[in-house]
């Protein structure tokens, strides 16, 4: 176990280098930059060229970017060019609703998607089929109009839960629910059908292996055979499946915490985009890389725990 920590810490140093490397660079070739940005159409040439020298935006992009991670080494991700806030500190403050809003998707996905997977496996019939379909349906609704129709349902016309506005849980945790249903709802749709069908497929397999209907024979009950032994051995492809959609869901905040005002990194994401900033940007690029290293490095730890074999490996 020791060592596969020590192999994924080497490997994401030269991930998170890579990363922001590209962001500094994608960032560059972006028409416009900060300094218009901050200026506006009102601003003269001469208030414009002086900016960008503030800000050192007339020097080559590796030299910005060697700035950039000079600092990142001890720590320091820079201030943002627009509010001249640290960098480190804007993004904690908004990573809480980002984790909330992950983590809520994930664990949605894992109980409804294992509970309609395991049931499409047994029953088979007409719940097989719906989830065939509701597969199609939930990889075709991007989950954007999905937020938008839930807000559109719940919060505009039937007036059940909150179309933004987003409360700490330390403020209240009824309020923090509150906040996040329709959020999670809107990003776990797709990942519950992927998950429903991963956790059927694998579920089928294992119960047509020998030891299954040895079981059956020696008299274990269907509910102990189903729930103790089976679907432990077919955990290990839904635990993939749910790593992918966590690291997926990371990308959906993007879209999703901009339809309902959520303070978190998607929606700074964006504004610091439309507004050059790359300090900013660099910055969540790095915080999301870490979350996706974080959240492989636990995938294969539990495959450990479900697997001997593969955790001595």
């Amino acid at each position: 176990m020791l060592n596969l920590i020590v192999r994924r810490a080497g490997i994401s140093v030269p991930l998170l280098l890579i990363v922001s490397a590209l962001t500094f660079v994608l960032g560059s070739l972006v028409p416009g930059d900060a300094a218009r940005a901050i200026l506006g159409v009102s601003g003269s040439p001469e208030q414009y060229a002086a900016l960008r020298d503030e800000l050192h935006l007339d020097e080559p992009v590796w030299d910005q970017y060697r700035r950039w991670l000079t600092g990142a080494v001890r720590g320091d991700l820079g201030d943002s060019v627009f509010s001249g806030e640290p960098v480190v500190q804007a993004l904690n403050a908004r990573l809480p609703a980002t984790l909330s809003l992950v983590a809520g998707t994930t664990l949605v996905c894992a109980l409804v998607g294992v509970a309609f997977g395991t049931v499409s496996a047994v029953r088979g019939g007409w719940i097989a089929r719906s989830l065939d379909v509701l597969s199609v349906a939930g990889l075709a609704l991007p989950s954007f109009w999905l937020a938008l129709v839930l807000v559109s349902i719940f919060s505009v016309w039937l007036g059940l839960l909150p179309a933004t506005g987003y409360v700490h849980a330390g403020e209240s945790v009824s309020g923090w629910l509150r906040a996040l249903v329709l959020p999670v709802v809107a990003l776990a749709l797709a990942g519950i059908t992927q998950v429903a069908r991963q956790t059927r497929d694998a579920m089928l397999d294992v119960l047509g292996q020998d030891f299954i209907r040895t079981m059956e024979a020696n008299g274990f009950s269907r509910r102990s055979i189903v729930l103790k032994h089976a679907l432990r051995n077919a955990a290990a492809p839904i635990l993939t499946v749910l790593g992918v959609i966590l690291v997926g869901a990371l990308s959906g905040t993007v879209f999703v915490e901009n339809v309902f005002v959520l303070p978190g990194l998607g929606g700074l994401a964006v504004q610091a985009t439309q507004q050059h900033d790359l300090p900013v940007i660099a910055g969540i690029a790095v915080y999301f890389t870490l979350i996706t290293i974080a959240v492989n490095l636990l995938v294969d730890l539990a495959y450990g725990w479900l697997n001997p074999k593969v955790r001595t490996a």
